[in-house]
């Protein structure tokens, strides 16, 4: 049994589960997930307040399916009652952020601030100038938005200036030597 995929996955108060022709719908208190299971093998069941995902046989193909779809239905649980935050800092001289209605100003050097627009389902937070937060049901979303806005400005190995994860740590290089040589 995969380690993982063995766990049951429990369901918290306010949250219900459908499961119907191979698609599992969780409805809660911040919005509706849903996701297919393409795998006909995988089957996700029922029992007592929880779910539980059971796969057919012991194939390696199978064996990895059990464990990613479980995790990805108790993230929709999750996200569905609690919800998911990524945070991401700005650092630089002259480098901040801004929110504009609902949308993003980010100044991070170029000639032109970046506006960044979130999709449907998606809040932007800003904390002072630096610190921003990407909000959202849907992990795998709120996680691409957050990349999206990074890849903006990655963070560089020299100054350690750009856009990067709360408590990312960038490794930093050594700048030139210096002057020096043969005469």
């Amino acid at each position: 049994m995969s380690r993982i995929g063995k766990q049951p996955i429990p369901v918290g108060q306010g949250v219900t589960v459908q499961v119907a022709d191979g698609v599992v719908t969780v409805k809660g208190p911040k919005g509706t997930l849903s996701r297919e299971i393409v795998n006909p093998n995988i089957v996700v069941e029922q029992q007592d307040g929880t779910l539980v995902v059971t796969r057919a046989n012991d194939e390696k193909e199978q064996r990895s399916m059990h464990g990613l779809y479980r995790t990805l239905i108790a993230n929709m649980v999750q996200g569905v009652s609690a919800g998911f935050t990524k945070g991401l800092e700005v650092q630089g001289v002259g480098y901040r952020v801004q929110k504009q209605g609902n949308n993003l100003l980010l100044s991070v050097g170029f000639s032109h601030p970046v506006e960044v627009t979130p999709p449907p389902g998606i809040t932007f937070e800003v904390e002072g100038n630096t610190r921003m937060l990407v909000s959202g049901i849907d992990k795998e979303q709120v996680g691409q938005v957050a990349a999206n806005i990074r890849k903006v400005r990655p963070p560089e190995p020299y100054k350690g200036k750009g856009i990067r994860y709360q408590g990312e740590y960038v490794r930093r290089k050594a700048g030139k030597a210096g002057k020096g040589g043969k005469k």
